[in-house]
C-alpha cells in the first residue's frame, strides 16, 4: 500500500489516488489519477494500472495479480478489476459516495466474482491525502 500512497502523492490537479499491481509479489504496474492531466475522464489510477499490467504480461487476464489502491474503486474501475480477473484487491479509504466493492454497491456479487477484497489498509494515511486535497480546493 505504501507504493500506492507514493503514487497518489504524484497527483497534481487530480484527486490523489494511487494504484499498484503486483504479480508474484513483484510490482509490475503503478499509476495515479490523470483525469485532469490527460483530459480523459477514464484516466483513473486503476484503469491506467490495469492497462499497463496487461501490456507487461501480454494478456488481458490478470488472474495471478493483486491490486493495491488508496481509495475503494468506483463502479467503472470495480467492473474493470473484476473483468481483468485480479485475484485480490487491497484498498485504503472507503468510498462512501461511489464505492463499488462493498460500501455503496457490491459489484462483486453481481458478477459472481471470487476476488478477495480487503479494505481499510493504511486508511488514516489515505484519508489524510484526500482530506488535504479537498480542503485545498475549498480555499
Amino acid at each position: 500500500m505504501k507504493n500506492a500512497i507514493e503514487q497518489a502523492k504524484q497527483c497534481q490537479n487530480d484527486v490523489p489516488i494511487g494504484c499498484v499491481i503486483k504479480h508474484n509479489g513483484k510490482i509490475i504496474s503503478s499509476a495515479h489519477n490523470k483525469r485532469e492531466a490527460d483530459c480523459d475522464i477514464t484516466a483513473h489510477a486503476e484503469i491506467l494500472a490495469i492497462k499497463s499490467a496487461q501490456r507487461v504480461l501480454g494478456t488481458t487476464r490478470l488472474n495471478e495479480c493483486e491490486m493495491y489502491v488508496t481509495l475503494e474503486p468506483c463502479p467503472m474501475c470495480a467492473w474493470a478489476i473484476i473483468q481483468s480477473g485480479i485475484k485480490a484487491l487491497y484498498f485504503g479509504s472507503y468510498n462512501t459516495q461511489y464505492g463499488a466493492m462493498g460500501s455503496v454497491l457490491d459489484l462483486k456479487s453481481v458478477a459472481n466474482s471470487k476476488i478477495k477484497i480487503y479494505g481499510g489498509i493504511c486508511e488514516e494515511e489515505c484519508n489524510l491525502l484526500l482530506d488535504n486535497f479537498f480542503k485545498g480546493l475549498r480555499k
